[in-house]
């Protein structure tokens, strides 16, 4: 794998033969936003039945029902592949197999859009009791801003009256059709895009799986009481929404963003007596006294200096706070470079630790840990690992990582096979190693074991190697029939490095005997650490990391490393690497002596194999190791059987002797990855979206405005020099703003 920028996509599910569609208030554009239940209906084709005379359409003001309604063939588009979105900038997250979980995210973003009082944005993941709820609280939300809604489609099951699924939208969505044209009524529609969508669950409850916030006209809240959405809001309808504190154990975790009561240990809610003395404790945050309010001021300062930062809480359904989410705005664009390998660290939720801390960390250009997301969670379910990694990937705009490390638990691999299908995901290499020795009993204490088990694990280069000599291991040592050390064997290819050659680890993996990974807060969170103690540090942790990033920035940037023999390899990448990754590529060049011998095996047209005899030049030099390495001349392509370019992200010693010994002088450009070089430009402010701007709309002119001029802020922060530069450009353009202003006057 040469490209460490790609991301799997998300699959889209073919619509089901068993929707039978109803357009309500259908506008020219209408989409088909539907998505098969796979538990219960069948999925046979895109064989969508659509009768005119079934379609009923409300008048977007009048309610009347025009029946023999004629569809052109090309006026309501389904497309066999899944969804058609409008807009570019949508987030999507595969939830067509979530657990059966009653729960519901709580989502806390700062951004632009305004909000109500009582009434929060809508967000991914809602859930309500009935369609009628679900209407009613986007009903109340909208009347709030100062616009309408409208039904704009729904979808029933086939030969059934049973709703499915609609997609509710802002009034002036759409356009005029044709013989509307020509009407005297006032056109109130704008193509506004905001909307939401709502899908039947499997647990019989209505979830939004599709938000879009963004509206391109303004709120008028005169007219918005006139309409009809507004004026069909009965005395019922307002009492279900205005719920006594008995209901409101029921509602608020649907969508109220909680206010953390730091009286009831994380209670989202102020309930009193029996109610909290006969919850279930074992499903809930393990936090302290006062905690709940050091968490929520903590979140509420950094939102107020850290843009698009982000926290999701996970609520259980008395309204107790069980999980929690977050990640700051550098993380977020961190990922967008180095988000092809992550590890999981779950250090201290494993062992115990005062805090249950779990911390998504991926590695930068100079080989140093980063963090890209933190987390608290009640516990280690496979209920709790699914809500954490979707909270995770919708911060991550949907895009999976192409690796994924973790420890052996059995639930975090069921969910990560849940949330993330196409990703690869591996054990800790040392920490299967220690734990090999751990259950072994008085085998860890002896020497020569433990070196038989590193040359099978570390030293084999093949398959049939390794477990040949696994096999001979456990005879010699009586522990053939050792439940656990089965069990492990059976995960082998989850961690053993043989078979792991086309798995892309962006030398997070280590296979080097007693090497290991330490963990992100390592020194700095310790068993009996509180939480307060943890949030104290958090932001010191960080700006160390940042600071240690920035000198090793500055020390690549303006240093040469020094050339130990001066080959062309080492000239090409000491002008391109970072000096760390340069240093660890450099031993490899070093290393090229030890290669003794090249010998031509086989020939395909250009595709050409080597094997190579290499001396032990540390231990015993009459140990002599071969090694298989094909060249395709043709397209300059190179693999060793090593497999060094997958496990750290440059070429090993063998590579590098076949090109010389093809008089290649240079490593081919596909073998340097961007991830690694030091005059690759790179914005920690996440590009969450495309260049493709609506003038129209003035919430994607603040986005596209504010990442541009961040990508100056960081230029700016380069030297004295680029700083006075990106000062005198923005009091330039401030000028030419306020001229463009007064000529409006």
């Amino acid at each position: 794998m040469t490209d460490n920028s790609s991301f799997s996509p998300s699959d889209h599910h073919p619509p089901s033969p068993n929707l039978h569609i109803t357009i309500e208030e259908g506008s020219q554009n209408s989409e088909q936003l539907f998505e098969d239940d796979e538990n219960e209906l069948e999925t046979e084709g895109n064989n969508l039945e659509m009768e005119g005379n079934d379609l009923e359409i409300e008048e977007n003001d009048v309610g009347i029902e025009r029946n023999g309604l004629e569809i052109e063939e090309n006026g309501l588009d389904i497309e066999s592949d899944g969804l058609q979105n409008d807009c570019d900038q949508i987030l999507e997250t595969e939830d067509d197999h979530v657990s059966n979980r009653d729960d519901t995210t709580t989502v806390a973003v700062e951004n632009e859009i305004s909000q109500g009082k009582n009434y929060p944005p809508p967000v991914l993941g809602m859930e309500f009791e009935s369609y009628d709820d679900a209407y009613n609280y986007y009903n109340c939300y909208a009347k709030e801003l100062g616009f309408a809604i409208r039904v704009k489609s729904s979808w029933t099951k086939r030969n059934s009256k049973e709703k499915r699924g609609a997609v509710l939208c802002c009034n002036c969505e759409g356009f005029k059709t044709i013989k509307e044209a020509n009407s005297r009524r006032k056109e109130t529609r704008t193509g506004c895009l905001a909307m939401i969508r709502l899908r039947l669950v499997e647990s019989n409850r209505w979830r939004v799986d599709e938000v879009k916030l963004e509206h391109n006209h303004l709120f008028d809240h005169e007219r918005a009481q006139n309409c009809k959405s507004h004026k069909k809001m009965d005395a019922v309808a307002k009492r279900k929404l205005e719920p006594t504190v008995d209901v409101e154990v029921r509602t608020i975790k649907l969508y109220c963003t909680p206010v953390v009561d730091p009286v009831d240990y994380g209670s989202l809610n102020s309930l009193e007596g029996e109610i909290n003395e006969n919850v279930d404790r074992s499903k809930r945050l393990k936090i302290k006294k006062g905690d709940s309010q050091i968490m929520y001021s903590f979140f509420s300062r950094i939102q107020l200096t850290n843009p698009n930062f982000v926290y999701l809480m996970d609520l259980n359904d008395e309204g107790y706070l069980r999980n929690v989410f977050w990640i700051d705005s550098r993380s977020r664009a961190a990922y967008g470079y180095f988000g092809d390998v992550v590890a999981v660290d779950t250090t201290c939720l494993s062992n115990k630790y005062e805090i249950p801390l779990v911390a998504l960390v991926g590695v930068n250009h100079h080989g140093q840990s980063i963090l890209l997301g933190c987390g608290l969670l009640a516990d280690d379910t496979f209920e709790t690992y699914i809500w954490l990694f979707r909270a995770w990937l919708t911060c991550m705009s949907g895009r999976p990582p192409q690796t994924i490390i973790t420890n052996q638990c059995r639930a975090m691999q069921g969910a990560i096979s849940e949330v993330f299908p196409r990703a690869h995901h591996r054990l800790h290499l040392s920490h299967v190693m220690q734990s090999i020795l751990d259950n072994l009993g008085e085998l860890q204490e002896s020497g020569v074991f433990q070196m038989v088990l590193n040359r099978t694990v570390y030293e084999t280069i093949k398959v049939d190697e390794f477990e040949m000599g696994w096999d001979d291991m456990i005879r010699r040592f009586g522990i053939a029939d050792h439940a656990w050390l089965r069990t492990i064997y059976e995960e082998r290819e989850r961690w053993a490095p043989v078979y792991l050659k086309d798995t892309f680890f962006a030398g997070m993996f280590t296979f080097q005997n007693g090497e290991s990974m330490s963990s992100f807060f390592d020194g700095y969170v310790h068993k009996q650490t509180t939480l307060e103690e943890f949030f104290d540090m958090y932001e010191l942790v960080l700006q160390k990391k940042h600071k240690k990033e920035a000198v090793s920035d500055i020390e690549s940037r303006d240093s040469s490393p020094i050339l130990k023999i001066r080959c062309f390899y080492e000239l090409q990448l000491s002008k391109l690497y970072t000096n760390e990754i340069f240093r660890r590529f450099q031993d490899e060049v070093v290393m090229m002596p030890s290669c003794f011998s090249i010998t031509q095996v086989h020939a395909n047209g250009p595709v050409v194999t080597y094997m190579i005899k290499e001396r032990d030049v540390e231990g015993d030099q009459r140990d002599i190791r071969n090694f298989e390495v094909m060249y395709d001349k043709a397209g300059m392509e190179i693999r060793c059987i090593c497999s060094c370019f997958n496990f750290n992200g440059y070429l090993c010693r063998h590579c590098l002797c076949v090109l010389n010994h093809n008089g290649v002088e240079e490593v081919p450009f596909q073998y340097i990855l961007s991830r690694w070089r030091k005059d690759f430009k790179r914005l920690y402010i996440p590009d969450n979206g495309s260049n493709n701007v609506d003038i129209t709309n003035p919430v994607q002119w603040f986005d596209h405005l504010y990442r541009r001029s961040m990508q100056v802020v960081e230029e700016g922060m380069i030297s004295q020099d680029h700083y006075m530069v990106a000062w005198q450009a923005f009091k330039e353009s401030l000028n030419k703003v306020r001229l463009v202003a007064e000529k409006h006057v």
